[in-house]
């Protein structure tokens, strides 16, 4: 690895140079089987041929104007995502931090709109929103704001999934949003009661306060649905996305409805590369790729196939406590931390994760077969069953 690298990451030592679908080449020639998907990123694999031809295609007519003007693709992309979701507005960034300050600014500017001096965002424990100060700010993990303050003001950090605590603080006059992961990812593939995000909907409606989810890890079709609210019979205020929506090319939205979408004016907030023709064209593709390939059908399917395997493969192993899956986010609830399983698991060819130090996260891409699919299965059967024999 290069020295004029920043040491902002630990990373693992294999360098790839290309691959195909759910495989991985490295620049020794070595296959390795993608469950990971860049992190929930590249959801229709390495090398998708309609990405490919839509980058080559738009990068020979336009990449980027900036946002003084017009951008058709970006117009139409804003288009198909607020028909998807029933929302009404959007706004391109790029990255999923970037989406995530945006929701944030728009719930302080709401508030400030209603008259409230400081306005205060609801967050819950354990929670991952991005790396700038607002968003680790917003984040439930010290770990990750350790250094970094003073921290931003503004956030009351609640338990996920605790109904309760939310009611709880309901009277405090400065709340003007609620700001939660569907599912939480960084945090263990956390699933919360089938009520809870329709009770945080009911909370929020109670009190005029905007009901915000981050979808970046979920959206786009992880969780069997387009975005995992659709699990449920509500719709958010705001709602943000990033990692799969450009399988890999950095974008970032941020949807909005009603009041929340007509905050934002001229001047409000702003991104000299958010949307540009390139980022937009591709992530059009995925769009029309996932509906036309029926990937999210495809990700319930795989996910059937996954939690079955895996549930007998460890039925008779007492270390692992418990298997969280929705669609193709899937954890694997260790009794120890077990960090060293992504190495040895890339010793063996097969990408992996580990969060929250004692869950195996498992997001593969939506093309993966069900050959690759039984792969998977047996190589982290052997490798969790070889971690509790050491």
């Amino acid at each position: 690895m290069s020295a004029s690298l920043m040491a902002t990451y630990k990373r693992l030592p294999v360098t790839f140079t290309h691959g195909e679908g759910a495989w991985l080449w490295d620049n020794n020639g070595k296959r390795y089987l993608d469950a990971l998907s860049g992190i929930a990123v590249c959801s229709l694999g390495h090398a998708h041929p309609a990405i490919r031809d839509t980058l080559c295609r738009q990068a020979g007519k336009l990449i980027h104007t900036s946002n003084v003007y017009g951008i058709e693709h970006q117009a139409e992309l804003g288009d198909k995502l607020t028909q998807l979701a029933g929302m009404d507005r959007v706004f391109f960034s790029n990255s999923g931090a970037e989406a995530n300050e945006a929701a944030i600014k728009i719930a302080r500017l709401y508030g400030h709109n209603r008259g409230i001096d400081t306005p205060t965002i609801i967050v819950m424990n354990n929670s991952f929103h991005g790396r700038t100060l607002a968003t680790l700010s917003a984040t439930g993990n010290p770990k990750i704001q350790a250094g970094f303050e003073p921290l931003v003001q503004g956030f009351i950090h609640l338990p996920y999934g605790d109904i309760d605590a939310l009611k709880a603080v309901a009277s405090n006059k400065n709340i003007v949003a609620v700001l939660v992961e569907p599912v939480q990812g960084e945090g263990g593939i956390n699933i919360p009661a089938t009520d809870y995000l329709p009770q945080i909907r009911a909370l929020c409606d109670q009190h005029a306060w905007l009901m915000m989810l981050d979808e970046i890890q979920t959206g786009m079709g992880r969780t069997g649905k387009m975005f995992a609210f659709q699990h449920t019979d509500i719709t958010p205020d705001v709602m943000t996305l990033a990692k799969a929506l450009g399988n890999g090319l950095p974008i970032g939205a941020c949807l909005a409805r009603g009041e929340a979408a007509d905050t934002f004016s001229p001047g409000s907030h702003g991104s000299t590369f958010g949307g540009n023709p390139l980022v937009c064209a591709a992530a059009l593709t995925v769009i029309e790729t996932i509906e036309n390939e029926q990937l999210c059908q495809q990700a319930e399917k795989l996910s059937r196939r996954l939690v079955s395997g895996l549930s007998q493969a460890f039925a008779n192993i007492d270390g692992v406590k418990e298997i969280r899956a929705l669609g193709l986010m899937i954890g694997i609830e260790l009794d120890r931390p077990c960090a060293e399983l992504i190495g040895e698991a890339l010793q063996q060819g097969l990408l992996i994760n580990v969060t929250a130090d004692h869950v195996i996260r498992l997001l593969p891409p939506l093309i993966m077969d069900e050959q690759q699919a039984d792969l998977l299965i047996a190589e982290l059967s052997r490798l969790v069953r070889e971690f509790f024999n050491d």
